[in-house]
């Protein structure tokens, strides 16, 4: 089996399967006070302070959630809570996750002016841009580091730096998720307020995230209960689930540079390897290494996707998130209209090989053969 599609979700390190199992054996409520409650609760704390320092952050301004759409939501919504009666602007990018993109619209409809940025024709959104759409009305500034389709990374440590200088009370949030553990993130250096963290998309179990929130702000929470997380996220702790997750991490600390080093050369391998075929195009260059979009020309991506998939080569048409819709991010990438429907997203792990894309290059000459008749 071939796996290309890890921006969509990794399979789950050993060190975070064996973590999770621990945890299930934890089994303690971390809110109770006896002995099985504080072991339960000493492992939370390891976690936390694993992930803290995986972001240059101090362990009290981490909070678990249920994954990246839950810290989104709970960011931009709290945002709005805490600021959005006195000020009406957000601004953020054409191109954001759903998990975004979803709350902000919703916010809209409340009444919320929302700016929206697209890439210009290089594929990034200048911190310039970004400070020119932000003024004293602004409550929130939400961009993504890394998106999740094309790969591209934004500056949004210097976009934030500018917005922080000059407008210091509008809060700053970042999806982080196809970043994390992938490119080297300081919480100081990105100077956002809130970051959203996923789990699964870094080799640990679905089901788990967190959000980094600055402790120089406090937002009102989206769930009301026992008052688990300071009061920000109630509900019981997944002591498996986050066990998993700080062993992920644990296990990429200190690799995050040489992993990195070794997904430009498989990309790079892949680049070169599209252009030798003639009938490919790679849709974006410059961004992450783990991930690249290309078209194949002429043939529909869903066909393509399925005639990959009983090879045993599984890639992504887009995001996972868009259940096979048509991307309206491509087309933000001025991807022309012709190669929109022929889009593959190869979202590479640190355990992908040339010999992966030798053998997906191949498979797809072959279906530009085969799959000739269907050509659209």
């Amino acid at each position: 089996m071939i796996y290309l599609d890890n921006a969509a979700t990794t399979k789950p390190c050993k060190e975070a399967v064996t973590a999770v199992v621990n945890g299930l054996e934890t089994f303690g409520n971390p809110s109770s006070l006896h002995s099985l409650g504080l072991d339960a609760e000493t492992l939370v704390t390891q976690q936390r302070e694993i992930i803290a320092n995986a972001i240059g952050a101090q362990p009290k301004e981490i909070y678990f959630t249920s994954g990246a759409t839950e810290s989104s939501n709970t960011a931009i919504f709290g945002a709005y809570a805490a600021h959005g009666k006195r000020k009406h602007r957000i601004v953020t990018t054409t191109v954001e996750h759903p998990s975004v993109a979803r709350p902000i619209e919703k916010l809209e409809k409340l009444g919320c002016e929302v700016i929206r940025l697209s890439p210009d024709e290089n594929g990034q959104i200048t911190p310039k841009a970004v400070l020119d759409a932000v003024n004293d009305d602004t409550f929130l500034v939400s961009i993504m580091l890394v998106n999740n389709e094309t790969g591209a990374v934004f500056d949004v440590p210097s976009a934030f730096s500018m917005i922080k200088k000059k407008y210091p009370q509008t809060l700053t949030h970042c999806d982080c998720v196809q970043g994390f553990m992938k490119l080297p993130i300081s919480a100081k250096k990105l100077c956002a307020d809130m970051i959203s963290l996923s789990g699964h998309k870094i080799y640990a179990p679905k089901g788990i995230g967190a959000l980094y929130l600055t402790s120089k702000i406090h937002l009102p929470p989206l769930l009301l209960g026992g008052g688990q997380e300071k009061g920000l996220r109630s509900g019981t702790e997944s002591v498996p689930l986050i066990c998993g997750f700080g062993a992920a991490v644990k296990a990429l600390l200190g690799r995050v540079d040489e992993n990195f080093k070794n997904a430009k050369a498989v990309q790079d391998y892949l680049v070169q390897k599209c252009s030798e075929n003639g009938g490919m195009t790679v849709n974006f260059i410059g961004g992450s290494p783990y991930i690249t979009s290309i078209a194949v020309e002429g043939l529909k991506s869903e066909v393509l996707l399925h005639f990959l998939e009983k090879k045993d080569i599984f890639v992504s048409s887009g995001s996972a998130c868009s259940k096979g819709k048509k991307s309206s991010v491509i087309k933000e990438f001025r991807v022309p209209d012709a190669l929109s429907d022929s889009v593959l997203r190869i979202s590479i792990s640190a355990e992908t090989t040339t010999q992966d894309i030798d053998a997906l290059m191949s498979a797809i000459s072959e279906a530009q053969g085969s799959l000739a008749r269907i050509k659209k």
